[in-house]
């Protein structure tokens, strides 16, 4: 375990137990590479730290340039509200480094094992304001903001209920990691969670349902987030609605359901036979068949983690619209759509994913004009906090959102 200092240093406060950086018990936007960075230069202010060492601990396993160091510490300095001419808190030492400078006080110190931070809800400014909006056929969908500053809008994937979220081991980190220095919206999709119950899911119908919850939170342009089976909703969106999307993240995401994309004998069955273990799990509510769809989300992680993930999906949706649910992202193609999409788009993909190979990302990949990708070594679907995978995720989200931000000015 490691011992974690909370610092004060004139109007801020830095937390890296909870991952933020406060102004006046206000979150600061910052680049998470360039919070780690901060944290660095803070706990090892009694002396210059050569630009090495920082890309070394900074940067571990990665080549990167002395400009990719430069850059990150022109982000903190217009993150604190520093300048290269100025150096009140970070000063450059010609051909040393750079030395954290300000008067700063330890004001707690907490023990915490390596990368896990503390839960958000311990931050009062990350409570979920959940609310309830109607789509164009009188839908109720139930929607959450959390956190304050640029929107970041996650679209709904494979079942969810606002309230239970929070608390689940499975999803808590993603709050943590999505709402650094953004406002996270999310939402239950009808049929599942707290929105409308519903017997029909079309991509038409999915779609409805993001433009009512964006409507609702008063959102004309924004980065669009789409995860797993939210990932062909976040395409087909990004495509149909292009005034409306400036960036684009797809997490385990794909263009063709398994059924869509299934060629030949051999992969028709196997695909026949994934779902129908599924519905056979729905129907009667049989835990192992449910398990094994569990094993296919977290394929990287121990049994446990199967067995969390089928109690969630139990409480969120009935065994009639799980079934639904899983025939209706079965057949979900939208390629023809991903050409049409034409903001940028991040796609990243765990190497040894078992639900969706990483074949479907690059097809992805291939079929997004203005698009890229990077593939993380895991075997999980839903990426998980304790694997190596997480963070390198949030850096490179991070990043590429930052990239529609002006640049920073000088150093």
């Amino acid at each position: 375990m490691d011992a974690v200092e909370n610092v004060r240093f004139g109007s801020f406060d830095l937390i890296p137990s909870r991952g933020c950086l406060l102004r006046d018990q206000r979150p600061v936007s910052i680049e998470p590479r360039a919070f780690t960075l901060l944290c660095y230069l803070v706990g090892h202010r009694h002396r210059v730290v050569s630009r090495q060492e920082l890309l070394t601990s900074t940067w571990a396993g990665e080549v990167v340039s002395e400009a990719v160091l430069a850059s990150a510490v022109r982000a903190i300095r217009v993150a604190i509200g520093d300048t290269g001419h100025q150096q009140r808190f970070i000063r450059t030492v010609h051909r040393r480094g750079y030395q954290f400078v300000a008067a700063a006080t330890v004001t707690s110190t907490t023990v915490a094992p390596a990368g896990v931070r503390q839960s958000p809800d311990r931050a009062p400014w990350s409570r979920d304001t959940i609310r309830l909006c109607s789509t164009a056929d009188d839908t109720r969908i139930a929607w959450a903001a959390t956190g304050a500053g640029p929107p970041l809008v996650k679209t709904a994937n494979w079942l969810s209920q606002l309230d239970l979220e929070r608390a689940s081991p499975i999803f808590a980190h993603w709050f943590e990691g999505l709402t650094r220095g953004r406002r996270l919206i999310r939402y239950d999709e009808r049929g599942s969670g707290l929105s409308d119950q519903s017997s029909r899911f079309t991509l038409d119908e999915w779609i409805e349902d993001l433009d009512a919850v964006v409507d609702a939170a008063n959102l004309d342009r924004f980065p669009l987030l789409g995860v797993g089976q939210g990932g062909p909703l976040a395409v087909a969106y990004a495509a149909l609605r292009p005034e409306r999307i400036s960036r684009l993240v797809l997490s385990a995401g794909y263009a063709r359901g398994r059924l869509a994309r299934a060629h030949g004998a051999v992969e028709q069955a196997e695909a026949i036979l994934d779902l129908n273990l599924a519905v056979a799990g729905w129907q009667g509510q049989e835990d192992s068949y449910l398990r094994f769809l569990g094993a296919q989300y977290f394929g990287g992680s121990p049994p446990g983690r199967w067995d969390e993930f089928t109690s969630y999906q139990q409480q969120t949706v009935s065994p009639a619209n799980g079934i639904r649910f899983l025939e209706a992202e079965s057949r979900l193609d939208v390629s023809g759509l991903a050409r049409q999409v034409t903001c940028p788009t991040l796609i990243v993909h765990s190497r040894d994913d078992p639900r969706v190979p990483v074949s479907q990302a690059k097809e992805l990949a291939g079929l997004i004009p203005d698009s890229r990708l990077v593939v993380l070594d895991g075997r999980n679907h839903l990426l998980t906090a304790d694997e190596p995978a997480w963070p390198r995720f949030l850096n490179e989200m991070y990043a590429f959102l930052a990239e529609e931000e002006p640049p920073a000015v000088g150093e």
